[in-house]
């Protein structure tokens, strides 16, 4: 697997820079805001999402302003539904640090992730890019939708295989086709090529969210959360969907009865944990995974060979290889 430091190589020089713009673009007069977005600024992660803006834009032409905002105003609505997860799950941690919930309550997080979120907003159209301000408002509607239609379907654990694709395209693929839809805007007018990049971002957004479902089920504590934290939630990750619609309807009751009442019982989650593991759930998201991967991989075939095209192959590669 190709390391991120060798995938970013074809925009290092972008992506240095991007740092220093974001952090600039997010500053604040206010002194309790200015304290919170240097705590953020400090939770660094992979930056897969501005990565993925830089490849799409650099595939099709120049980097210029207009890559930079989009790399930004995603940045910043990724950040902002980040900390308004952490305050809707009652999360603690997130990246090895504590939330902002964790340290400042669920007001003021609310508060600075509607700041970030209008400091998006307020870039997008300082410098006029209503095009991708489009892209990112649609991307907002689609994640609060999946959002919405995930605690519903959890609520009676009566997820379709069907359904919990729509949520993650909706929640987590949305986010990243836009990330590539505004990339390849923010060069060139061509639509058919903004629409084949925001379809492979689709596709490689929802191989990550599967990714994400697969990791949860892991005990080593790389990915910054409990394993079956997404099981004490109720969320019907694919392993679990499988598990529950290939056994009896007696063992299916009680599966779902340690979901939906047990999930702090870490005896009996260890016990459904199991349970998912030997029903070869594990095996058929892998195997969808790879289907999506593949797709996406498709994609960029029908673009010329550059070191660009190859750095994003790696990227869809690395999300559904990694270990955290």
């Amino acid at each position: 697997m190709a390391s991120l430091d060798n995938i970013k190589a074809p925009v290092k020089n972008e992506l240095e820079e991007f740092n220093r713009m974001f952090g600039e673009s997010i500053k604040s007069s206010t002194f309790l805001l200015d304290k919170i977005i240097k705590y953020i600024l400090k939770q660094k992660g992979k930056q897969i999402r501005p990565l993925f803006v830089f490849l799409s834009a650099k595939l099709l032409g120049e980097i210029n302003k207009s890559t930079y905002t989009a790399a930004s105003l995603i940045e910043l609505l990724h950040t902002a539904t980040l900390i308004h997860d952490d305050v809707v799950d009652d999360s603690y941690e997130r990246r090895g640090f504590l939330s902002l919930n964790a340290i400042w309550k669920n007001k003021i997080s609310v508060l600075a992730g509607d700041y970030l979120l209008s400091k998006g907003l307020i870039l997008a159209l300082e410098n006029q890019d209503y095009y991708q301000l489009k892209i990112v408002s649609d991307a907002v509607k689609e994640m609060s939708e999946g959002e919405l239609l995930q605690i519903e379907k959890s609520r009676f654990l009566n997820m379709s295989e069907a359904v919990y694709f729509e949520i993650i395209r909706k929640k987590t693929a949305s986010l990243i086709s836009s990330c590539c839809a505004c990339g390849a805007s923010s060069v060139t007018d061509d639509k058919e090529k903004i629409e084949l990049l925001r379809k492979f971002g689709e596709l490689a957004g929802i191989a990550f969210q599967i990714k994400d479902d697969l990791l949860d089920f892991e005990q080593t504590g790389k990915t910054g959360k409990p394993a079956g934290m997404d099981l004490k939630e109720k969320k019907l990750s694919l392993p679990v969907i499988f598990m529950l619609n290939n056994m009896g309807l007696i063992e299916k009751r009680k599966m779902a009865n340690i979901i939906k009442n047990h999930g702090d019982n870490k005896e009996k989650l260890n016990l459904l944990i199991e349970k998912i593991k030997k029903s070869g759930g594990m095996e058929y998201a892998t195997d969808k995974m790879n289907v999506y991967k593949n797709e996406a991989l498709e994609i960029l075939k029908s673009f010329p060979k550059s070191e660009t095209n190859d750095s994003l192959q790696n990227l869809v590669k690395f999300i559904i290889e990694r270990t955290y």
